[in-house]
């Protein structure tokens, strides 16, 4: 088991949301410019609020990835019926590039933390060439796995994920 692959089986995004995989491209996500998404870390729901860069770097400037966001704790982690509940889809994404000059299908929808610790997962799928990659019917009841051989897209080539909950109101003294 690779040292990238850890905390996802650890974070049980390897299991609940895609299978096992051999991560092959960097990507670097970040929020407001400085708080980089980490295997495992929390973020505030502030610093979510809009859409974060997303930064690919594949060693083949003609390759093309689509990113897929997703909460696999929606609504809440101890009943995620809706699992998973869909973020953000972007296709057509240039390698050695950032989300920005890709595709948008899905909009990216901030986070709403209702209840208990969620997490959210950016998935990255090289696709072969350009295709068509249609967007789902609706955000929820996503499935990354049956999205990604719909699509045919195969397996991930990078995925990370971070936790956010609901943050509450400073208590007066």
């Amino acid at each position: 088991m690779s040292r990238l692959m850890e905390p996802l089986i650890v974070g049980r995004v390897v299991g609940e949301v895609v299978d096992i995989f051999t991560s092959s491209v960097n990507m670097n996500i970040t929020y407001n410019t400085n708080k980089q998404v980490s295997n495992g870390h929390e973020l505030m729901p502030s610093v979510i609020i809009s859409r974060p860069r997303v930064e690919i770097g594949g060693d083949d400037m003609r390759a093309t990835y689509t990113l897929i966001m997703t909460d696999p704790d929606a609504p809440g982690p101890s009943d995620p019926y809706l699992r998973e509940h869909l973020h953000w889809i972007v296709t057509d994404i240039p390698g050695t590039t950032d989300a920005s000059f890709g595709k948008e299908i899905i909009g990216y929808e901030i986070p709403k933390l209702v209840i208990g610790i969620h997490r959210y997962v950016f998935i990255l799928f090289k696709q072969r060439g350009r295709q068509t990659v249609r967007p789902p019917a609706s955000r929820d009841h996503f499935n990354t796995r049956k999205f990604s051989e719909e699509n045919g897209l195969g397996l991930p080539v990078a995925a990370v994920y971070f936790n956010a909950q609901r943050q509450t109101a400073a208590r007066r003294r």
